[in-house]
């Protein structure tokens, strides 16, 4: 079967000022709920996740490449860039931008979880992102939203118009309010045309999650499936 790369190199001629097929946006939850050994769970499974050969392969799986940025979020005004936008056009870029995050420390940890907040903060990064065909916030996170606005008015507010918001939960469980986190993503997170969600059960379990949802998000579709998905209305 024909797959999406002959389509991506298509629109991407035909779209001159786009310079990637996806600018990809991380956001890793720093909140008072992430103690340090978690913390260094996530960031250690975000490095291992971007430098796993599967993970690797979906980046390079065409030639136009991927943007990637990474920041760390908490409270209402506790949001600080880890990696700024780098265009991953190769091994060595991808590399470099996973050193970039191992070698980042915690900017905050004391503060609650303001997920709006955060989202407007990923809205403003996404303007100054490189021009690429799609554009798509990550917002990784162990607790629903408990301080400011939420999910779902940052999206009323900020340019989300274009953007599609995945989720990954890390569904450790030890509170009451976290047996419902799931259901929080899947209401009030998620947002645009195939968002998902992956979960992690735990810290521990970061980094299998984030590889999984990594290489579904950066492997190109196969185009029949999405002729399939348009003629279905999905």
């Amino acid at each position: 079967m024909v797959r999406a790369a002959a389509l991506l190199a298509l629109c991407v001629a035909a779209s001159p000022a786009a310079a990637c097929r996806l600018a990809l946006l991380l956001a890793l939850d720093v909140s008072s709920s992430v103690d340090a050994t978690e913390d260094q769970l996530q960031r250690g499974g975000l490095v291992a996740a971007l430098t796993a050969p599967e993970v690797q392969a979906a980046f390079f799986a065409v030639d136009a490449p991927v943007a990637l940025a990474v920041y760390e979020w908490s409270g209402r005004y506790n949001q600080e860039v880890v990696l700024d936008w780098t265009l991953i056009d190769g091994p060595a870029a991808l590399l470099d931008a996973a050193e970039t995050v191992a070698a980042s420390k915690r900017s905050h940890n004391e503060f609650p979880t303001a997920m709006g907040y955060a989202l407007g903060f990923g809205s403003d990064m996404l303007t100054r992102a490189p021009r690429c065909l799609y554009q798509t916030i990550d917002m990784a996170g162990d607790g629903q939203n408990n301080e400011g606005f939420g999910p779902q008015l940052a999206y009323r507010e900020f340019p989300f118009d274009e953007v599609t918001v995945n989720g990954l939960v890390v569904n450790a469980a030890e509170f009451t309010s976290e047996t419902m986190l799931i259901d929080f993503y899947k209401r009030e997170v998620l947002r645009g045309p195939g968002a998902f969600l992956e979960v992690a059960q735990g810290f521990e379990d970061y980094e299998r999650a984030m590889r999984r949802k990594l290489e579904r998000e950066l492997t190109p579709p196969v185009i029949g499936a999405l002729d399939g998905d348009a003629r279905r209305g999905g």
